[in-house]
């Protein structure tokens, strides 16, 4: 019978042992083992034997996947002495866990602390006009910064992403206006550059319109007095559209200008009439006798 209970125990100590010295690690993660607290071995997924129980010690599980290291909103003061805002974020990850675990305490708050002062110090380098255009310039120098600061601490820094830089509010107002102004002053530019581009069309349709008149007419006709009838027909055109309008108008006119004008524009119809008549006729031969 005490052969049986010593056999028992044997078996239980062997169990014990053998369960004791064996550690499970899920994917993606690592872990690292302290014998008599020094580095042993690292722990890699599966499972993993040979753990010495109360000698040998797992004293890290940590992560191997790429990681999301919000960095909170920092202060930072433009080359111009302006004051703004910078708020980044990194993905991370640990490629060799026993450097990373030895070599820096509290990794996450060295990154972050590493993020906030490379910011600083490109931002001061800038002008505030400068700092959203050249975010891609920003993101480079903290990759080159980072890259070079975590390689012995076992850490990539995949990437970087500068998620706003935020002025102050008084600057924000004083640049929206700028942006309004300077986008009426083009509006302005567009608008005298139509409206010069139509009055050269204009221009060059009466011009048109004068020359076709002429060819029409006999030889020797009196250009003024077409001149002067294209100027009545136009003015008369004018107030025409202006009265269809259903827009409310007090129009101020010289009667005696007006009755002058429709005179002035029935009389040049007569005589451009009549001179085209005279033109047909003569082109026909003279008539019969």
């Amino acid at each position: 019978m005490e052969s049986l209970v010593w056999g028992f125990v044997f078996i239980l100590t062997i169990l014990g042992g053998t369960v004791g010295s064996t550690r499970r690690i899920t994917e993606g993660n690592e872990a690292l083992v302290e014998r008599l607290g020094r580095y042993h071995r690292k722990l890699t997924p599966g499972l993993n034997f040979g753990i010495i129980p109360f000698v040998d010690e797992v004293v890290t599980e940590a992560s191997t996947r790429e990681q999301i290291l919000d960095i909170p909103a920092s202060g930072a003061t433009t080359r111009d002495n302006v004051r703004v805002e910078v708020d980044a974020i990194i993905f991370w990850r640990i490629l060799e866990l026993q450097q990373a675990y030895y070599e820096i305490e509290e990794i996450e708050k060295a990154l972050e602390n590493l993020v906030i002062t490379t910011l600083r110090s490109e931002v001061g380098e800038m002008k505030l006009e400068e700092t959203n255009s050249a975010r891609n310039r920003i993101t480079r120098a903290l990759l080159e910064s980072l890259d070079e600061a975590t390689e012995p601490w076992g850490v990539k820094v995949i990437r970087v992403e500068i998620q706003d830089i935020k002025p102050p509010e008084s600057v924000q107002i004083s640049l929206e206006r700028e942006r309004a102004a300077e986008s009426e002053r083009r509006a302005e530019i567009l608008k005298a550059d139509g409206e010069r581009e139509a009055s050269l069309k204009q221009a060059s349709a009466i011009a048109d319109s004068l020359k076709l008149i002429k060819e029409a007419l006999p030889e020797g006709s009196n250009t003024a007095e077409i001149l002067r009838y294209l100027v009545a027909q136009k003015y008369v055109e004018s107030n025409f559209e202006l009265s269809r309008s259903n827009n409310a108008k007090v129009v101020f006119m010289n009667p005696r200008d007006l009755t002058e004008s429709m005179s002035e524009l029935i009389a040049d119809t007569r005589e451009v009439n009549r001179k085209s008549d005279f033109g047909s006729s003569s082109d026909n031969g003279s008539p019969d006798n």
